[in-house]
C-alpha cells in the first residue's frame, strides 16, 4: 500500500489563450500517472503537482514562484504546514524570460529547476538550473551546417526585439562571416502580444516590407519565441492590405518556434510557411499517450484550472460553467474529441516541449528513487531498524540529477552533462502546410553535436518539400549566380564579400568546383581541358612510326636507301666502264655507302627515344655525313689535281693518285669522329622529358647534353660543305669528262641550301616537328648529293651505253 506522501512538482504554464500549449500540462499529468502506477519506481510514494500561470508578466511570475514556497491556499513563503506537501522541483518555463524570473528566486533555496523551453545559460548562470533543451550554440552550429549543405550564402535574419535577440545577432553574425555566409539585412520582430492595426502601425509595416521585400535572399532565418512569432504572423497577415505580393521564402527557424495559434487565428493562412525548416527538440511518442489524450474531457479531473479555457478555445464553444456572455457560442457537449481539432490549435502527437516536460518529471522521479534506495541501504545496516521514509530536501536532489541516466518508456536515453544540459541533439523538421489550415511535421534530418566534426548534420534531402514557388528545386539564396567550373571569384569593390564577379581561369589553371576563390595549376603530367574545369593526363609526344608523318619519312628513308643501293649495284656491275673509272671508283663507292648510311641514320630519329638511340642519333649522323662530305671534297680535289697534272712540267702529278684521296677522306672523317668522342665522353646526349613546351603534351626527346658540341658537329660539317662547294665552284669550267666538276658544284649548292635553311627552322620548332625538320634536312641533302652526282652517270650507264666508251671520254676531255 502506497503511503500518501506527496511531493508537489510545480509546473509553469504558458498564457491561457494558446490552446496548443495545454498539451504541456497533459504531458505532466500523464508522466505522473505512469510514475504513481509503477510499482518499481518510487514504491509507497505518491508524486503530486501544482500548476501556476505566469501570464507572461514578471510580477505574476514572481508571485507564482513565491506561491511555490507557500503552503496550499496560503501565501506564506518559507512556512511549511504539513509534511505531505514538500516542494521537490520545478519545471518551467516555456520562455527564457520566465525561466530567468523563476530561477532568481528558486536559486536562493537551491530548488532544482528543469527548464523545458528555450533558455540560454549565458543569461543567468545558476547551478540549480537544468536545461531540457540543448544549448543554443548547438543550434547555431546546425544552422551553419545547413547553410553550407544547400550552399546558401546570402540570408536575412529576423530576431526578436529584446536582449535575447541582441545576443543572437551578436553571436551569429560573426559566425556567419567566418563561414563565408553574408547577411542581407537584419530585421527586429516586436515581442508584444498583439499588433495594433491603426494608421501608424500600417505605415510602419509598409516601410518594413518596402525596405526588405525586394532583397535577393530567399532564405529568412528567424529567431524568436512564441510572442514574437505571433507578431510575425500578424505582420504577414496585413501584407495584402499593403499592396505587396505574398512572401515566398524558405523560413529557417529555431526550436522556440511553433505553429501555436489562439482560437481567432485558426482561419489565418499559414501557406507562407510551407516548406519551412526548423531545428526541433527531439521527441518520441510514449506508449499510451495518444490513448490518454482521447480520454481527456472537461470533467476528467478536478482542480484543473485550465481545462475550461482550453476547451472553449479549441472547440469554439462555451461550457456550462462559462461566464462569458454575449459571444453567441454554441454550448459544448463535453464529448468533443481532441483528435478533431486542427493541428494548429492542438496536436495529438507529443511535441518536443511536451516531451521535455515528460522527461523532466521522470528525471526527478528517478533521482528521488535513487535517494531513497541509498537511504534504505543505510537503514538496513542497523539491526532491528525498519526502513522509514524521511523528508528529502530539494538541495539533495542536485547530486543525483547530475548523475542520473535512464531510458524512458519511448526508449530514449536521458542524462545531463556537466553543465546541466540534456545530452541530446535536435531533429530537423520540414513543415508541410495544407489548404485546410492543417500541417504536418516531417522529420528530414538529425543534428547530433557529438558526431565527428563535419558530420553533425544529416539530411534526407529527397524528403524535403520546398515552397510551391520553387517547384521542388533546391532554392538559391546567393548575392549573385555561382561561378561555374572554369571560373574563379573576383571581388567587387565596395560590396559584401558574398557579391563577386566571375573571371575565367588563366591558361594552364583550372577551377573544378563552383565558386572557387582561385584557380589552381594542374600537376606537371596533366593539363587543363578546354573548359578549364578539370585536369586531364598529357599525351606522350614523339615522332612515331604509327603516325602519318613518321610513316612518310620512314618510307622516304627506305626508298632513298634502296635507290642508293641500286646505284651502288649499277656502279659495281659496270665498274670497268670508263665513266666509273673516270673519277676514282673507291671514292664513288665510299660516297654511295655513306649516303646509304645517311638515309638509314634518319630512322634513328623516328620512334620512342631511348638512351641508345639518343647516343647514336647525332653522333652517327655527324660521322657518316662527314665521310660523305669528305668523299665529295676528295672528288673535287681529284678533279682539280687531274687538270693541273696535265700541264707540262707540273710537280702535282706525284700527288695525284688514290692514296691522296683516301688520306683526305680519312683525315676529315677522323676529325669529326674525334669531336663526337669528346662529346660522348664529356656531356653525352640523354633521354629527356619536356612537360612545358607544348600544351597537353609530354615531349619525349633526346637532350643534346652539350649544345656547344652539337653545334661543333654541325659547324664542322658546314666547314667541309663550304670547302667542297668553293673548290667545286672554281673548278666548274675546267675541261672534264662527263662534266664532273659541274655536278659536284650543283650537289654542294643543294646541300648548303638545305642546311642553311635548317638552322632557323630547327630552332623555331619543338617536339616531334623539330625531329621531322632534321630528318627532312638529312634526306634532302643526301638526296641532293645522290641526284646531282649520280643521276647523270646512271643515265649514261643504263640508257646511253654508247656514250660510255674510251673514245667519248677522250673526245669530252679535248
Amino acid at each position: 500500500m502506497k503511503v500518501k506522501k506527496a511531493f508537489n512538482l510545480i509546473y509553469n504554464s504558458h498564457r491561457r489563450s494558446v490552446s496548443k500549449n495545454y498539451q504541456h500540462n497533459l504531458a505532466l499529468v500523464f508522466a505522473l500517472k505512469e510514475i504513481n502506477g509503477d510499482p518499481n519506481l518510487l514504491p509507497n510514494i505518491t508524486l503530486g503537482f501544482r500548476i501556476f500561470n505566469s501570464y507572461f508578466d514578471a510580477k505574476m511570475t514572481y508571485k507564482a514562484t513565491l506561491s511555490f514556497l507557500s503552503s496550499q491556499h496560503q501565501f506564506l513563503p518559507n512556512f511549511k504546514c504539513g509534511a505531505l506537501n514538500t516542494l521537490i522541483a520545478v519545471t518551467g518555463g516555456l520562455t527564457s524570460l520566465i525561466s530567468a524570473h523563476i530561477g532568481t528566486t528558486l536559486s536562493i533555496y537551491k530548488i532544482p529547476q528543469l527548464i523545458y523551453g528555450s533558455f540560454s545559460r549565458e543569461q543567468l548562470m545558476l547551478p540549480s538550473m537544468y536545461q531540457m533543451v540543448p544549448s543554443e550554440a548547438t543550434q547555431y552550429m546546425g544552422v551553419i551546417r545547413l547553410f553550407h549543405h544547400f550552399r546558401w550564402t546570402w540570408i536575412a535574419l529576423f530576431a526578436q526585439e529584446d536582449d535575447n535577440g541582441d545576443r543572437f545577432v551578436e553571436v551569429l553574425v560573426p559566425m556567419l562571416s567566418e563561414n563565408d555566409i553574408c547577411v542581407d539585412f537584419i530585421a527586429r520582430l516586436p515581442s508584444q502580444k498583439y499588433v495594433a492595426h491603426d494608421g501608424d502601425d500600417f505605415s510602419r509595416h509598409k516601410e518594413f516590407f518596402a525596405a526588405y521585400f525586394d532583397n535577393k535572399a530567399n532564405v529568412w532565418f528567424v529567431y524568436g519565441e512564441d510572442s514574437s512569432m505571433l507578431s510575425l504572423r500578424m505582420v504577414l497577415l496585413v501584407i495584402p492590405f499593403l499592396s505587396f505580393p505574398p512572401v515566398h521564402k524558405v523560413w529557417i527557424v529555431t526550436c522556440h518556434w511553433d505553429f501555436a495559434s489562439v482560437s481567432v487565428q485558426r482561419v489565418w493562412d499559414i501557406e507562407t510557411f510551407h516548406g519551412a525548416l526548423s531545428f526541433t527538440v527531439h521527441s518520441s511518442q510514449p506508449p499510451g499517450f495518444n490513448r490518454f489524450l482521447q480520454s481527456v474531457s472537461p470533467s476528467w479531473a478536478k482542480g484543473d484550472g485550465f481545462i475550461q479555457d482550453f476547451w472553449e478555445q479549441a472547440f469554439s464553444c462555451a461550457l456550462k460553467l462559462s461566464t462569458v456572455q454575449g459571444d453567441n457560442k454554441e454550448m459544448c457537449t463535453g464529448a468533443e474529441k481532441l483528435d478533431s481539432i486542427p493541428d494548429i490549435l492542438f496536436e495529438m502527437s507529443m511535441t518536443g516541449h511536451s516531451y521535455n516536460v515528460y522527461n523532466a518529471v521522470y528525471a526527478v522521479a528517478h533521482s528521488l528513487h535513487a535517494i531513497y534506495e541509498s537511504i534504505f541501504k543505510c537503514r538496513r545496516r542497523e539491526e532491528g531498524k525498519i526502513p522509514e521514509i524521511c523528508d528529502v530536501q530539494p538541495w539533495q536532489l542536485h547530486h543525483f540529477l547530475r548523475s542520473i541516466k535512464f531510458n524512458n518508456s519511448a526508449g530514449d536515453s536521458v542524462c545531463f552533462d556537466e553543465n546541466g544540459e540534456l545530452n541530446i541533439g535536435f531533429d530537423v523538421t520540414n513543415w508541410v502546410t495544407f489548404p485546410n489550415g492543417s500541417f504536418a511535421r516531417v522529420k528530414v534530418g538529425r543534428l547530433d553535436p557529438h558526431a565527428p566534426p563535419g558530420n553533425e548534420l544529416t539530411l534526407n534531402e529527397d524528403q524535403i518539400v520546398w515552397h510551391r514557388t520553387f517547384n521542388q528545386v533546391v532554392p538559391l539564396s546567393v548575392c549573385n549566380e555561382h561561378c561555374p567550373p572554369g571560373y574563379s571569384k573576383e571581388k567587387k569593390e565596395g560590396e559584401n564579400f558574398c557579391c563577386y564577379d566571375c573571371a575565367p581561369c588563366p591558361e594552364g589553371t583550372i577551377a573544378q568546383d563552383e565558386d572557387m576563390v582561385a584557380c589552381i595549376k594542374c600537376p606537371q603530367d596533366q593539363h587543363a581541358n578546354i573548359k578549364q574545369d578539370q585536369c586531364i593526363p598529357k599525351v606522350f609526344s614523339f615522332l612515331s612510326y604509327k603516325e602519318i608523318l613518321g610513316i612518310a619519312l620512314a618510307l622516304l628513308s627506305m626508298s632513298f636507301s634502296v635507290i642508293t643501293a641500286l646505284v651502288l649495284g649499277i656502279f659495281i656491275k659496270h665498274q670497268e666502264t670508263p665513266i666509273v673509272k673516270a673519277n676514282n671508283r673507291s671514292l664513288t663507292y665510299i660516297l654511295l655507302i655513306s649516303l646509304l648510311l645517311c638515309f638509314l641514320c634518319s630512322l634513328l630519329f623516328i620512334g620512342r627515344p631511348s638512351q641508345l638511340t639518343c647516343l647514336l642519333r647525332q653522333t652517327a649522323f655527324g660521322i657518316v655525313f662527314s665521310v660523305a662530305l669528305s668523299s665529295v671534297l676528295a672528288k673535287t680535289i681529284t678533279v682539280v689535281l687531274a687538270f693541273m697534272a696535265t700541264k707540262p712540267g707540273s710537280r702535282i702529278r706525284r700527288w695525284f693518285g688514290k692514296r691522296m684521296a683516301t688520306s683526305v677522306v680519312l683525315f676529315c672523317s677522323f676529325i669529326q669522329a674525334g669531336i663526337c668522342t669528346i662529346w660522348l665522353s664529356t656531356s653525352p646526349p640523354f633521354h629527356d622529358v619536356d612537360m612545358h613546351s607544348a600544351t597537353g603534351e609530354i615531349i619525349l626527346q633526346c637532350n643534346e647534353g652539350s649544345v656547344a658540341m652539337f653545334y661543333y658537329v654541325l659547324g664542322y660539317m658546314g666547314f667541309l660543305a663550304s670547302a667542297s662547294f668553293t673548290m667545286a665552284f672554281f673548278a666548274r669550267k675546267l675541261p672534264d669528262s662527263f662534266n664532273e666538276a659541274k655536278f659536284l658544284t650543283f650537289s654542294m649548292l643543294v646541300f648548303c641550301s638545305v642546311w642553311v635553311s635548317f638552322l632557323p627552322t630547327y630552332l623555331s620548332t619543338k617536339g616531334k616537328f623539330m625531329v621531322a625538320v632534321e630528318i627532312f634536312s638529312i634526306l634532302a641533302s643526301s638526296a641532293g648529293l645522290l641526284g646531282c652526282i649520280f643521276t647523270p652517270k646512271c643515265y649514261i650507264i643504263v640508257l646511253r651505253p654508247e656514250l660510255n666508251t674510251r673514245d667519248q671520254l677522250i673526245r669530252r676531255r679535248k
